[in-house]
C-alpha cells in the first residue's frame, strides 16, 4: 500500500488553446474569461479540477478508492448518505460518527481526497474536508483576442423554417490562441488528514498531463498541455516560499512584434541554478 504524501511541492503547468473556448463566462454570454483591466485571459480552477476528475473517471473506473464525488448528476447528500450506510451508523448529530464517515468518504473518492469538499449539507453531515491540492486561475501570458465567429446549418428545425429558406445562425466564442500558465501547491500535512497518497499524487500529475486529450469538443478547439514543472521539498514544510520558486519560470514571446498563434513562439526560461537547496525540479512533461 502507498504512503501518505510526506513531502510539499509546488507546480508549474503551461498549456494552450488554439481556435478554441477554454472557460466560458456564463455573465457574458460564455465569451472566454478575460481580465478587462489587462486583457488576459483567465481560466478558473474549477475547470481544471473538472478535467482531473473526468480523467479519473475515464483511467480508473471501477477501481477502489477513485470514485469521483462531483461527479455529473450526482445528488451529494445521498453519497453522504451512502457513507454513513456503509460504516453502519444510525445518529446524525454525533461529531465522532461525522468523522468516521469523513474518513470513509475521503477513502472511496479520489476528488475529496485530492481536493477536499463541504459536505455539511443535509441531514447526513460528514463535515468539511481541506484538500491537498489547490490550484490558482490560470493566466494567459499575453493578452488574449476575443473572437465571435457566427455559423450557420444547412438542416432546418421546422417546415416553415425550410419553405423559407431561412438558415439558423449561430455563434461562436473563440481565441485565436493562448498560452496560459498554472499554479498549484500540494501540501503534505492536509494529505495527512485526508490520506492523499504518493501513489494518488503520481496519478494526479498523469491526469494533469493527459487530462485536455480527454476532455475534446468543438467549442474547446485544440487545447493541450505543454510544460510541466515540479517543484518537490525535502520536508513536509518545505524549504523555501512557492513564491519564489514560481519566480523561476517564466515564458515570453521570441517575437514582440508577431501576435501569438503557436506555441513554438514562445521560449520558456527555468532557472535551474537559483534552486534553493532543500527543493528538486522536476520536468514532467
Amino acid at each position: 500500500m502507498s504512503e501518505v504524501l510526506k513531502n510539499r511541492y509546488e507546480f508549474v503547468l503551461y498549456y494552450d488553446v488554439e481556435n478554441g473556448n477554454p472557460n466560458g463566462d456564463p455573465d457574458a454570454g460564455n465569451m472566454p474569461r478575460i481580465d478587462p483591466q489587462t486583457g488576459h485571459g483567465i481560466v478558473s480552477d474549477v475547470c481544471l479540477k473538472r478535467k482531473v476528475r473526468n480523467f479519473a473517471q475515464y483511467a480508473r473506473e471501477g477501481e477502489d478508492g477513485f470514485d469521483i464525488y462531483v461527479s455529473e448528476g450526482a445528488v451529494l447528500n445521498n453519497k453522504q448518505k451512502e457513507a454513513y450506510e456503509a460504516v453502519g451508523i444510525t445518529t446524525k448529530d454525533n461529531r465522532d460518527d461525522k468523522l468516521t464517515a469523513q474518513a470513509y468518504i475521503c477513502k472511496r473518492f479520489f476528488d475529496v481526497r485530492a481536493f477536499g469538499a463541504v459536505m455539511d449539507t443535509g441531514d447526513f453531515k460528514c463535515g468539511q474536508v481541506r484538500g491537498p491540492i489547490q490550484l490558482c486561475f490560470s493566466k494567459s501570458v499575453d493578452p488574449i483576442f476575443q473572437q465571435e465567429v457566427t455559423i450557420t446549418r444547412m438542416a432546418s428545425t421546422t417546415e416553415k423554417e425550410k419553405a423559407s429558406e431561412n438558415r439558423t445562425m449561430g455563434r461562436k466564442y473563440i481565441i485565436p490562441y493562448g498560452l496560459y500558465r498554472v499554479e498549484g501547491f500540494v501540501s503534505a500535512k492536509f494529505a495527512q488528514k485526508t490520506g492523499f497518497t504518493e501513489n494518488d499524487l503520481s496519478f494526479f500529475f498523469e491526469a494533469v498531463k493527459l487530462m485536455f486529450d480527454h476532455d475534446r469538443s468543438a467549442s474547446r478547439g485544440k487545447m493541450s498541455a505543454r510544460k510541466l514543472f515540479v517543484f518537490k521539498h525535502n520536508s513536509e514544510l518545505g524549504s523555501a516560499p512557492a513564491a519564489t520558486l514560481f519566480d523561476l519560470i517564466d515564458a515570453k514571446l521570441r517575437d514582440e512584434s508577431q501576435p501569438p498563434r503557436s506555441y513554438s513562439q514562445y521560449e520558456i526560461t527555468v532557472h535551474k541554478d537559483a534552486v534553493p537547496a532543500g527543493v528538486e525540479l522536476m520536468e514532467m512533461l
